[in-house]
């Protein structure tokens, strides 16, 4: 039975405004001036806010990667051949990727879900396999997907979230792989935002600047090839994006749904994030940005997305490495907000 998207239209919960306004009370208390712990302050208002709770928790977290090819790498936008999608799934499942080596040390739970190789799929322990097919279409030649495989996608999305959510998870970090999909989200992010090619693409997994012209040239194609359709996000995401980026903006907005926190990656995870805010703007009020990457187009979406990322660390590994990274940050906010002593607790004059 083919899937249908009504579900796409289910609202947002809003925020709520009593918790934020107890845990400003108490954040008023606490022994310390006002506003001196900057963004760990707003971190734990805005986190009371989307738990409904005066003392937030992050834990437990989930990372949901996602991991699928595309067709556009046909065209020498990577410096990596196909088959390497599949060795980093194993890689990854085996805990020696960067997202599995700092998703451990981080304590997140890791949940790899691969949507289609070129290479073939294959059994891996640790992987849930629901190929679409083996990899998504040339955008520089056709749509990225066919209209059965974006609502499939999505639907991936969906039910990793929910498997998440139905657990207990607290929050949610998106992550990718997939050789090219740096050229699908530019070329995704460059519709969104109607934004020319040479504005965001950028050189992804290490090109030169010849390859990133290259990279350019083939987005510019795309969007050419793309541009007499229908402009509607939707439409945009299945002609120019992959499937783990339509998995990620069904996740984005079922976590949004479900009254969940999300804290986003980097360049290719926002790209998805634009697509679920674009086709429901309540969803941003769920998100949490982690980190800048060093990918150009990166800062239009953060502009786009009225988004302050937490850290510049100049990643563009992708992974959600970043969003790992950013988690300590949420732990402190909330632990600062939770255990400091308040001026009556510690017997400490608040007089100003």
């Amino acid at each position: 039975m083919t899937p249908t998207l009504d579900w796409l239209a289910e609202p947002c919960p809003p925020i709520d405004q009593t918790a934020v306004q107890h845990a400003l009370a108490r954040q008023d208390q606490l022994t310390k001036p006002p506003g001196s712990l900057g963004r760990l302050e707003e971190l734990a208002v805005r986190l009371a806010g989307l738990q409904r709770t005066a003392t937030p928790e992050v834990d437990p977290v989930r990372v949901l990667l996602f991991a699928a090819d595309h067709g556009v790498a046909a065209e020498g936008v990577s410096r990596y051949p196909q088959d390497v999608t599949k060795q980093m799934v194993r890689n990854i499942a085996n805990g020696g990727a960067g997202v599995a080596v700092m998703a451990k040390a981080v304590g997140a739970g890791l949940d790899i879900i691969e949507l289609g190789l070129a290479t073939g799929s294959e059994v891996v322990e640790g992987v849930r396999s629901e190929p679409l097919g083996p990899g998504s279409g040339n955008i520089a030649r056709e749509p990225a997907m066919t209209p059965e495989q974006l609502a499939r996608a999505l639907d991936i999305g969906r039910d990793a979230v929910d498997r998440a959510v139905d657990a207990g998870v607290r929050l949610i970090i998106g992550g990718e792989l997939g050789i090219a999909n740096t050229t699908a989200a530019a070329a995704l992010a460059s519709a969104l935002l109607d934004r020319a090619a040479s504005e965001v693409v950028g050189p992804g997994t290490g090109l030169d600047s010849a390859g990133v012209n290259r990279k350019a040239e083939v987005v510019a194609r795309a969007l050419a090839l793309h541009a007499s359709e229908p402009r509607a996000p939707l439409e945009m995401l299945r002609r120019l994006g992959g499937f783990e980026i339509a998995a990620l903006t069904g996740a984005y907005l079922r976590a949004a749904q479900r009254g969940v926190a999300m804290l986003i990656d980097g360049f290719i995870v926002s790209s998805a994030a634009l697509a679920a805010v674009r086709l429901q703007p309540a969803a941003r009020d769920w998100m949490l940005f982690s980190h800048r990457s060093a990918e150009p187009g990166h800062r239009l979406m953060m502009e786009a997305l009225e988004a302050d990322p937490l850290l510049d660390l100049g990643f563009r590994l992708g992974e959600a490495t970043g969003a790992c990274a950013a988690v300590p940050l949420l732990r402190l906010a909330c632990a600062v907000h939770r255990d400091m002593a308040t001026f009556d607790e510690a017997g400490v004059s608040n007089a100003c």
